[in-house]
């Protein structure tokens, strides 16, 4: 998508990879914002999600502060270097006898300490965009939205690879793969009236059975209606966005998924959620460009002439050839990462733009995948986060600063109440 100008018209139309739309809600939703009384524009979180690590020398800066220099990974966000904040030294805890690529993926946003093990064996809990998702969530249609770009449809790894998303151990919030199953999910207010209605019919049903159950039973019963209701209740926050979702003069993906090149495919992807934060349909989302660790070749078009196994890279990095591949990879993922921080920052909101009100996070579990390693993560956040963040600056912590105390700064800044997560050890000053 080409943004010419930040001062769109009320026609303007944004054209993503298989996405368009008219853009009137932007003023509208700007003018609403100002004149209702007391209105806040909310603040949003989303997570860009980079597998299997980056090459550790092309990554860090050798500078801090503002001013610093761009490493050669990085040159992508040079456009909009004054607005990103780039953490360095967050360390995460591997816990040994388990995957480490799967911990990396599924416990990367993990509120787990290192010794709170699942079942599993993982330090894996409720994550913290599901945490953040649990205050926020109340306020829109949608508590939360899970996306991948995961091109396979033959699945040859576990669930921990494809998802970063969970509401506790061994409860995953799967993620989406179908750009137009998450149009039909975010628009498709017919589908959602039709659903309501199966719904009465199952609730009706449900508690005829009330009086026949045991008490153990009757507390599972409970815990279903309140899943039904609360899918009841996002059917009619929906519902009532109707006209100004039929505003939007929106269409779905006409290309399949399964077609598209890996940009194209990260774009469309992101081009959902951008849409989804900015017509408030949710406040949190996460965004997989890739799965981790997966051992098919992946096709990333205009850097390589065939498939290439990116988990198999990471450990062919004692080869010059294939460390200056997998620099390349990375830096396209930054490329993706810098575009979708553009298209925000295009869009008017209030008195800024998009941007100014979202925290969109771009990072890895695991920060050498060739090592597997946990230390010094790469972390980059973009955004204002409604002025809770002053981007434009390396912030480089502590030896041995968990990334937990990203979490918690980011779980505060969204009216979450909590005085530690995992194992923090207390907040970053990201102000």
């Amino acid at each position: 998508m080409k943004v010419r100008s930040r001062n769109l018209s009320r026609r303007s139309v944004l054209r993503g990879a298989g996405v368009s739309m008219a853009l009137p809600l932007l003023e509208i939703m700007g003018k609403r914002s100002q004149a209702e009384p007391g209105a806040v524009t909310p603040v949003r979180v989303a997570f860009f999600y980079m597998p299997n690590g980056v090459v550790q020398r092309s990554w860090h800066p050798e500078s801090t502060g503002r001013g610093y220099d761009l490493s050669p990974t990085l040159k992508p966000l040079q456009h909009v270097r004054d607005k990103v904040t780039l953490l360095t030294k967050l360390d995460r805890v591997k816990v040994a006898g388990t995957d480490g690529h799967a911990q990396a993926g599924a416990c990367w946003l993990s509120s787990a300490a290192p010794d709170e093990l699942s079942p599993a064996g993982y330090p894996l809990k409720m994550t913290i965009d599901q945490i953040i998702a649990s205050e926020v969530g109340k306020d829109t249609a949608f508590r939360s939205l899970e996306l991948s770009c995961n091109p396979y449809e033959d699945n040859r790894e576990s669930v921990y690879f494809d998802n970063i998303s969970w509401y506790g151990h061994g409860h995953v919030a799967r993620s989406l793969r179908d750009p137009r199953e998450v149009f039909n999910r975010l628009f498709s207010v017919k589908d959602h009236a039709a659903n309501k209605s199966i719904l009465d019919v199952v609730l009706d049903d449900a508690k005829s059975l009330d009086h026949e159950l045991g008490k153990g039973d009757r507390e599972k019963l409970g815990e279903y209606l309140e899943s039904v209701r609360t899918v009841e209740l996002q059917i009619e926050r929906v519902t009532k966005r109707q006209k100004e979702i039929d505003g939007l003069d929106i269409s779905p993906p006409s290309k399949p998924w399964q077609a598209m090149a890996r940009d194209e495919f990260i774009q469309v992807m992101g081009d959902l959620m951008i849409l989804a934060l900015r017509c408030d349909l949710t406040r949190v989302a996460t965004l997989m460009s890739a799965p981790e660790r997966w051992g098919s070749p992946l096709m990333v078009h205009g850097l390589f002439n065939k498939p290439v196994d990116h988990h198999g890279m990471t450990h062919g990095q004692g080869n010059e050839r294939v460390r200056r591949e997998l620099e390349a990879l990375d830096k396209f993922h930054v490329e993706q990462f810098a575009r979708l921080v553009i298209k925000m920052d295009s869009i008017n909101e209030g008195e800024g733009t998009l941007l100014d009100n979202v925290m969109f996070t771009l990072g890895s579990g695991i920060s050498d995948g060739s090592l597997h390693v946990y230390t010094d993560l790469p972390t980059v956040i973009a955004g204002r986060a409604g002025g809770a963040i002053n981007p434009g600056c390396h912030i480089k912590s502590p030896d041995g600063t968990p990334i937990a105390n990203l979490w918690l700064t980011m779980a505060k800044t969204m009216g979450v109440r909590k005085t530690r997560i995992g194992d923090s050890t207390g907040s970053l000053n990201l102000a």
